[in-house]
């Protein structure tokens, strides 16, 4: 904290002032009304302000209210000789952080401005990090399809319409589902997720709606579920259509009544939650198979949104690219790298079956890996240099041997598996990100089949 403002219609108290801030290394300058005083904050920010209230004219607490209706960060300490409990309490209500009493002692002033300094910080820290958070949420590109998606966005985001996503796994739900509750009424609450597909089915109603103590076995304390948690803000729901059908029944009831139990319990509980739900399954089809229930689906599907594959917004994979190059370079600490016209060709030419994550997670590889500034076209994977890919048209070609169903899947994971480990260079732990299965489960199915990693 530099600049202080000092507001006081007394000239000896703003002589004072002005001499023991300059003397602890402070920046003071002084004006002597209300209405100089919100001229001046205009014109030099200051990082906090005495104020007084007794003034003519304009007296402190109109000042207060209008310097803080521009500027609600703005730190503000009031001075009075006339305080009393009830002045202090409409003070703080106003938007003050504290409030002294004259005659002004030295060392409550400054004891008060190195509080208020330590909040000071604490509040442009909060900013740079919901800053920086933005920005790694960010929706990059410029390509047809994701201007139309962001339009969308922003139409549909200050609304309380419930909102389905749908697209590929990779292609950025949840990101999408981000900047719809940024751009929503609920911004400063609270974005809570939920990807049902990682929760074990006996777990989904706990996670969900929370539970009781003693409600079940491990039950030893009571928990707030992701509905309760989400109260006033978004829930966002991955994966939806992998949620079991009695899952499905408690979720439309609580759309329906805004209220539930937690397991275990008997007390009914009411929230106000928007719900965006995604999945990349196709409903439509899973409601015929009797895997999803249709009422929920014309519940949740209020409004429809289709995030495209990467395939299809290729102007796109450049600038993404380039995106995720500074980011890992800035998080590992490492210099800024580029990559090379052919490394840069090979990448736009290449299909991407694993979308936006699969880029991503080459470009921190090739951060972490690529020796120099310049990121090379031999230091790109093969397959993807190549133009090699997997998408559903070459899967229907692959040469099976098999006439078994148990056996053609067999031999289509393994080759899907050997695949991907050979696009992450053999890498497990990346590999097994990559396809989305933990990384045990991969070396089980590595033994299992009987591949051999290529060092």
């Amino acid at each position: 904290m530099k600049s202080i403002l000092i507001v006081d219609d007394e000239q000896s108290i703003r002589e004072s002032l002005t001499g023991i801030l300059l003397d602890e290394g402070f920046t003071p300058f002084s004006v002597e009304s209300g209405e100089a005083a919100i001229d001046k904050v205009s014109e030099e920010r200051p990082d906090l302000i005495l104020l007084d209230i007794w003034m003519p004219g304009m007296d402190g607490m109109e000042t207060l209210s209008r310097i803080r209706d521009i500027y609600p960060d703005q730190l503000v300490v009031m001075m009075s000789g006339h305080g009393t409990i009830e002045t202090a309490v409409k003070a703080t209500k106003l938007g003050a952080y504290d409030f002294i009493e004259k005659p002004l002692s030295i060392e409550k002033v400054l004891l008060c401005i190195h509080n208020a300094a330590k909040v000071g910080q604490l509040v442009e820290e909060n900013r740079e990090l919901k800053a920086q958070i933005g920005k790694e949420h960010e929706m990059i590109g410029n390509s047809k399809p994701i201007m139309e998606l962001k339009q969308q966005i922003k139409i549909a985001a200050p609304t309380s319409g419930w909102i389905l996503i749908t697209g590929e796994n990779g292609t950025g739900k949840e990101l999408v589902a981000r900047a719809i509750h940024h751009g929503s009424k609920r911004h400063d609450k609270s974005f809570i997720e939920v990807n049902c597909a990682a929760i074990p089915e006996e777990l989904i109603e706990s996670e969900l709606f929370g539970h009781e103590k003693g409600s079940f076995t491990g039950a030893t304390t009571q928990r707030r579920g992701k509905f309760d948690q989400a109260h006033q803000g978004t829930l966002f729901l991955d994966e939806i259509g992998d949620m079991s059908l009695k899952t499905q029944a408690k979720v439309l009831r609580i759309l329906q009544e805004h209220k539930f139990e937690r397991v275990g319990g008997n007390k009914t509980i009411e929230v106000d939650v928007r719900v965006i739900a995604a999945t990349n399954k196709d409903l439509e089809k899973e409601i015929a198979k009797g895997n999803f229930r249709e009422d929920l689906y014309y519940r949740l599907n209020v409004i429809p949104f289709h995030v495209p594959p990467l395939r299809e917004r290729k102007a796109d994979i450049s600038r993404l690219a380039n995106h995720f190059l500074q980011y890992f370079c800035r998080k590992e600490s490492r210099e800024t790298k580029t990559l090379d016209e052919e490394s840069m060709h090979a990448i736009t030419n290449y299909s991407w079956p694993g979308n936006v994550r699969e880029l991503k997670n080459l470009i921190e590889r090739l951060t972490i890996m690529s020796p120099g500034t310049t990121i090379i076209r031999s230091q790109i994977p093969q397959a993807i240099h190549n133009g090699q890919q997997t998408t559903a048209k070459d899967q229907s070609s692959i040469n099976l041997t098999a006439n078994t169903f148990r056996t053609a899947k067999e031999e289509f994971e393994k080759e899907f598996l050997i695949q991907k480990l050979e696009e992450n260079d053999w890498n497990v732990s990346r590999t097994a990100e990559a396809v989305e299965i933990e990384r045990s489960n991969l070396h089980r199915k590595i033994k299992t089949y009987g591949i051999e990693l290529k060092k």
